[in-house]
């Protein structure tokens, strides 16, 4: 378990965490979600103490990080995957992690198997690739078979048959029982692994809980609907609360409805005699709840290039706007 209570972290003017509280429990994958620059990092970095807080604590089972006697045994991280000695071999810079916190020998070779990388065990880590030095990372934070684990962005530089392998071990950790803590800017990629999520923006919380409950918070859903009378259809949805209701007309001819529940929508189209060929809700994507939630917290921002064609709604006469 990883307990955060207050943690606030401040370079000079800047305030990088501010008085963050969250607990990551086991037996599930932790997504540690926020823009760049919201924090996540320097939290991950308190937690592991490599730096100090102004203020709050941060506890792996009870313990604050420094506390623990062989804490290569209770918890492995991958924070920085090139921070290894580059004139070591693979194995070597296993070797003297596992002898500082009396690990057996046996262990170097078995997440050497584990992570791919047995073939090029001898070679020098500072001729890795970025994938193989994340598969390097992986193997040291697994070294102690640690019931607590920490990936700070895992798949950068993977492969796709890298990034499946990666989704599948984190899932199989928490299966285990183990507390995994893990950030990420790919948003589909944490669709797919997380079982909860902590979301951060400028150092402050914003949001914690499961992945579909963050996604159903999202104002993103909307009813799809495609009828033969599409414009008819349009008219007396707005008719029916125009100032709540949105329709766009998408342009395959299908409705876009925000504003009104799919049940209502199917009640209006049948009084009028419309029929329904589609009429289904769509959830916002975790990507897309993801930016509306950060949307204030974001460091850096740019404009879009003008689309060629925008979805423009549909106003009460049936035209576009």
């Amino acid at each position: 378990m990883i307990e955060v209570e207050g943690l606030t972290k401040k370079y000079q003017e800047t305030v990088a965490v501010d008085d963050l509280s969250f607990r990551i429990d086991p037996g599930q994958v932790t997504g540690f979600l926020g823009p760049n620059g919201s924090g996540k990092s320097t939290t991950m970095r308190m937690i592991m103490g490599l730096d100090e807080p102004d203020a709050g604590t941060a506890r792996i089972n009870g313990r604050p990080y420094r506390s623990l006697g062989l804490p290569l045994r209770e918890v492995g991280a991958l924070l920085e995957a090139k921070a290894i000695h580059p004139g070591r071999s693979a194995f070597n810079h296993l070797l003297f992690l596992a002898a500082s916190n009396d690990i057996p020998t046996s262990r170097v070779d078995e997440v050497l198997a584990l992570v791919g990388l047995s073939g090029v065990a001898k070679k020098r880590a500072g001729k890795f690739s970025l994938g193989m030095g994340q598969r390097l990372g992986i193997a040291a934070a697994l070294l102690g078979d640690p019931g607590v684990l920490l990936f700070d962005e895992p798949v950068n530089g993977l492969d796709p048959e890298g990034i499946l392998w990666v989704r599948n071990l984190l899932k199989g950790l928490a299966a285990e029982g183990r507390t995994v803590l893990v950030s990420s800017h790919l948003m589909s990629e944490m669709a797919l692994t997380a079982d909860q999520l902590v979301v951060i923006g400028r150092g402050r919380l914003l949001s914690t809980g499961s992945v579909a409950a963050f996604i159903a918070e999202s104002s993103g859903q909307f009813v799809r609907v495609r009828s033969p009378r599409a414009d008819d259809l349009a008219e007396k949805l707005l008719a029916h609360d125009s100032r709540n209701v949105h329709v766009t007309r998408e342009p395959d001819g299908t409705l876009s409805v925000s504003g009104l529940a799919a049940d209502v929508i199917g009640d209006i189209a049948g009084s009028n005699g419309i029929h329904l060929h589609e009429l289904s809700i769509q959830s916002a994507s975790l990507e897309e709840a993801f930016m509306e939630m950060t949307r204030d917290s974001v460091e850096f921002s740019g404009e879009l290039p003008t689309a060629f064609e925008e979805r423009l709604p549909v106003t009460s006469s049936g035209s576009r706007e």
